[in-house]
């Protein structure tokens, strides 16, 4: 098999990763930690969301943390966004990339985002071309796209579909997630061979969850199909509020330990990401989920 020389990691720990912890990290603490991800390599951070904070309590002090961060130029800050107001504040902190998001499954688009299908795609719209018209690229996550914890299986159409019209609006990349983390490398092999057929492969991201310890051989899958970006997530942090049982996602550590060893580059330097995950353990006053991270603390 020839591996791609490089990979892109897409850091979503602050915001995916944060969101459903139940220990409120203070803003100085957010923004101390995301100081340090800057310094490790990374191209890129979901640094926060701007979802009302009714919704992700963790998450409302978006604005602060975006303000608040010190800015390393060469590393994209993104910031997920539900609608115009959202959009505003977003724009006001200086995010450099718009992230958007919805399910492929009807019942857990109702659920996270109390709305249908139907009903969510012309709010994205809106955001997606205020967005563009103020010179911001939108990147698109699409969830629940190998199973949905109330619906079951989701078929390759239904997937394309809202993908489709994501791109129609104007996304620049679609990322593709596997929120409950059931997916098998088989069937990530299956629903790849027609995703890069309808979409170029430099265009698709994909967002694998740990839930069944499948992440990385998923990962694998998706390489042989000329994938090449993967959000991961500091540690194994993360999980859906409306994902029953969803455990985090690819751990970054993890994920950058498994490339390097294969000559692949990610342009991390492992010892910085460590620290930052070490730093992460002690706010939250518990050890993160991920394999480095056990071996790190067995020392």
């Amino acid at each position: 098999m020839k591996w791609p020389e490089k990979v892109t990691i897409k850091e979503v720990g602050p915001r995916d990763g944060l969101q459903n912890e139940k220990v409120i990290i203070p803003t100085e603490s957010k923004i101390e930690w995301i100081d340090q991800l800057s310094d490790t390599g990374l191209s890129y951070i979901e640094a926060t969301s701007f979802v009302h904070p009714k919704w992700i309590p963790q998450l409302s002090d978006a604005s602060l943390v975006a303000k608040g961060i010190r800015r390393n130029p060469t590393i994209t800050y993104a910031a997920l966004v539900p609608n115009e107001r959202g959009l505003e504040a977003a724009l006001e902190g200086k995010i450099d990339e718009i992230s958007v998001f919805m399910s492929s499954s009807e019942t857990h688009n109702l659920k996270n985002i109390n709305k249908s299908i139907s009903d969510t795609l012309p709010i994205l719209k809106k955001v997606i071309q205020a967005a563009a018209n103020s010179g911001k690229s939108v990147r698109g996550y699409v969830s629940t796209v190998f199973g949905c914890p109330y619906e079951g299986e989701v078929t390759m159409d239904q997937v394309f579909r809202v993908c489709d019209q994501l791109f129609d609006y104007g996304i620049s990349e679609v990322s593709l997630g596997d929120t409950i983390g059931v997916a098998s490398p088989k069937q990530v092999a299956s629903f790849l061979e027609g995703a890069v057929k309808r979409y170029d492969s430099e265009r698709i991201a994909l967002h694998f969850h740990d839930t069944r310890g499948m992440a990385l051989a998923n990962v694998l899958q998706a390489l042989e199909h000329g994938v090449v970006t993967f959000d991961s997530s500091l540690g194994g942090l993360g999980g859906c509020p409306y994902a029953p049982g969803a455990s985090g996602n690819v751990a970054t550590d993890d994920l950058v330990h498994m490339l390097h060893n294969m000559g692949i580059q990610t342009g991390i330097n492992q010892d910085k990401l460590i620290k930052a995950a070490s730093t992460m353990q002690t706010f939250l006053e518990k050890p993160l989920p991920s394999h480095q991270m056990a071996v790190y603390n067995a020392q």
